[in-house]
């Protein structure tokens, strides 16, 4: 939370009374822009999610592409062993017949004949050959891809669970925020509140803005010296001459007798410039 340093040390010790809107003021915006941060957290928790569970999408998808394709190649291969058992059998009936033929013509038509019909059975022999080793291969891709995917869902757990874990958080943090705030605009006149919310509207950052070496943090542009002695004074609440936020000082306290001499000389250059 920041601290207001909007106050001013007599040469005692003592302080100079502080405005009693200001803290709650600043201490408000505070609360509100940690509480816009967390909301913009919490939106961006959902696509985190999603984003943790691709990989574990596209193991699961490469699995199942490897599964089907060597679902694919087995029956291929089945397929492929029923046509060899029906070459064979066809083979054995052609050597069957060649005792019942009776020209030496015919003979030789049979034998070539099983001679093709044992070609052919030597392709598919060798096409089953083939599907075989791609079977192999491919239920060998499929267990690494299984291996994969369960590594992928491990650690998309254990990150989703940090997700969750933080959203959890989130939301506590958000509730205690919330309270805090409730107490701190109970500490703020109507009117001020008010005030405080329209210029919240306006600005994206900042409605109340801190003082630094002259400079209002809310526009970056060097205020009028006189503005940044009343500033420092703290006892009225000031707004930048040109982004109108409400101001307060985030420099060392000064001590009232400087603080008065500032204030005092910053007024007689005003009235010799009048002069």
């Amino acid at each position: 939370m920041v601290r207001c340093t909007n106050h001013v040390e007599y040469d005692d010790g003592t302080e100079a009374p502080l405005n009693p809107q200001l803290q709650p003021l600043i201490d408000i915006q505070a609360l509100d822009l940690r509480i816009t941060e967390i909301k913009e957290q919490q939106k961006k928790i959902p696509e985190l999610i999603e984003t943790a569970e691709a990989p574990l999408k596209s193991a699961t998808q490469h699995l199942k592409t490897l599964s089907s394709s060597g679902e694919t190649l087995v029956k291929e291969r089945r397929d492929r062993e029923r046509d060899l058992e029906a070459h064979e059998a066809q083979i054995g009936k052609l050597r069957a017949r060649l005792t019942e033929l009776k020209t030496n013509k015919e003979y030789q038509a049979h034998l070539f004949e099983i001679e093709m019909a044992n070609k052919k059975k030597g392709e598919i022999e060798e096409q089953i050959l083939t599907l075989m080793e791609r079977v192999e291969k491919s239920q060998q891709e499929a267990k690494q891809a299984q291996i994969s995917a369960k590594e992928a869902e491990r650690q998309f757990a254990q990150e989703k669970a940090k997700l969750e874990a933080l959203a959890s958080g989130l939301v506590a943090e958000l509730a205690q925020l919330d309270q805090k705030r409730g107490k701190a605009e109970g500490l703020l006149d109507k009117a001020l509140l008010d005030r405080y919310r329209k210029l919240k509207a306006g600005r994206k950052d900042l409605a109340v803005a801190p003082v630094r070496n002259g400079i209002c943090f809310g526009c970056r542009l060097q205020l009028p010296p006189q503005l940044v002695a009343e500033v420092k004074r703290s006892d009225v609440l000031q707004t930048c001459t040109y982004c109108h936020r409400i101001l307060y000082w985030d420099g060392e306290p000064i001590p009232v007798a400087a603080a008065t001499n500032e204030t005092l000389e910053n007024e007689a250059d005003d009235m010799q410039e009048t002069v």
